[in-house]
């Protein structure tokens, strides 16, 4: 793996973009360094899309800078159009123009390069893609996966300053997605490609990057590793966006936070008798047949195979408590007992 240095790639200030009363981009700013692989995520709407065509000169920003290499290409005195900033942008449906062969499509993004160069280029990034069986076929004779590996191609090919993905795995299945994902980081990382990729997926986000950016309407809410962001959220919304959690509704008494299933220490500038909600995440909650400090009811059960979710009546409770668990309770257990690993105290949901 090829350490990011602190160069930076892509710098983008104080960024705003509307569309009629609707604020996709509300004064966002973003610092990428060279050879880094962030994950943008959020629900949609969030503004990652936007924020991606804004970068890539898609889009006109209605304030702010970005900055390529320290070079500006979007600001209140210059705009360089899509085609000038050599930026590799890989679209949700590839975008592979379907006349073209593999190879064709590839050499698209280098036709004004010399002929020698460009065929030596695309040698190159298909040698490194492993896709050299595929470059005499057509769009419509690829998989969903190959298609994927074509377009990331044709996108590295031209070696662009920096590599927009939107959403490059969401038309794939599963497994697919899985394998396909892991061998686009392989290679952006073998070339030391700057990148940038967009998704909804908690997961993907989690595991694709060296840095997560979580966003939420048109503002970044928490950027970091991904275990700074599932492990340590700022907030009941990063909290819950990886995660699903239990919302306990709590009173704080002495400094703690009491609620009908305990007590749990926070660090909140609360006054006495204010109120806030306790995250418990479904994992953080231990079942068992009798281990537990707490009583409770099973009135559901969802079977995953290596993971089984439980609906769990508590006395005191005006929800059911969630938990997922790898424990085997007999298929008859209805009483057991919990126990709570962990809990996250915030002010406001």
């Amino acid at each position: 793996m090829q350490a990011p240095t602190s160069s930076p790639a892509l710098e983008v200030s104080t960024i705003s973009r509307s569309f009629g009363a609707q604020a996709a981009l509300a004064g966002l700013s973003l610092t990428v360094n060279r050879g880094e692989i962030v994950t943008l995520v959020g629900h949609s709407g969030c503004g990652k899309s936007t924020l991606l065509r804004v970068i890539a000169g898609i889009e006109r920003p209605d304030a702010g800078s970005v900055r390529l290499d320290g070079e500006e290409v979007s600001g209140a005195q210059r705009f360089v159009e899509p085609e000038a900033r050599n930026i590799g942008f890989v679209f949700q449906d590839y975008a592979l123009f379907p006349h073209l062969t593999a190879m064709e499509n590839i050499l698209f993004g280098l036709r004004k390069r010399p002929k020698a160069e460009a065929a030596a280029m695309a040698d190159e990034v298909v040698r490194i893609a492993g896709i050299a069986h595929l470059i005499d076929r057509y769009p419509h004779m690829l998989s969903g996966g190959e298609q994927q590996r074509v377009a990331l191609a044709r996108a590295l090919a031209p070696r662009p300053r920096i590599l927009l993905m939107d959403e490059p795995f969401s038309n794939l299945d599963q497994g697919l997605r899985d394998q396909v994902r892991g061998e686009t980081i392989g290679l952006i990382r073998s070339l030391g490609t700057t990148a940038i990729i967009v998704t909804h997926d908690p997961q993907e986000a989690l595991s694709a990057g060296d840095r997560v950016v979580l966003m939420r309407a048109g503002e970044i809410v928490q950027q970091g590793s991904g275990y700074d962001l599932h492990d340590r959220p700022n907030c009941a919304y990063a909290a819950d966006f990886f995660s699903p959690s239990n919302k306990i509704p709590g009173i704080n008494r002495n400094g703690r936070m009491e609620t009908a299933i305990g007590s749990f220490a926070h660090e909140l500038d609360l006054g006495e008798q204010d109120a806030a909600t306790v995250f418990i995440r479904l994992q953080d909650v231990a079942v068992s047949l009798g281990d537990g400090a707490i009583a409770a009811r099973i009135e559901g059960r969802a079977f995953h195979g290596e993971v089984e979710e439980l609906t769990l009546a508590v006395d005191g409770l005006a929800a059911p408590l969630k938990a997922r668990t790898m424990r085997r309770l007999p298929e008859t257990a209805r009483a057991v007992t919990i126990s709570v690993e962990n809990a996250r105290v915030f002010a406001s949901v």
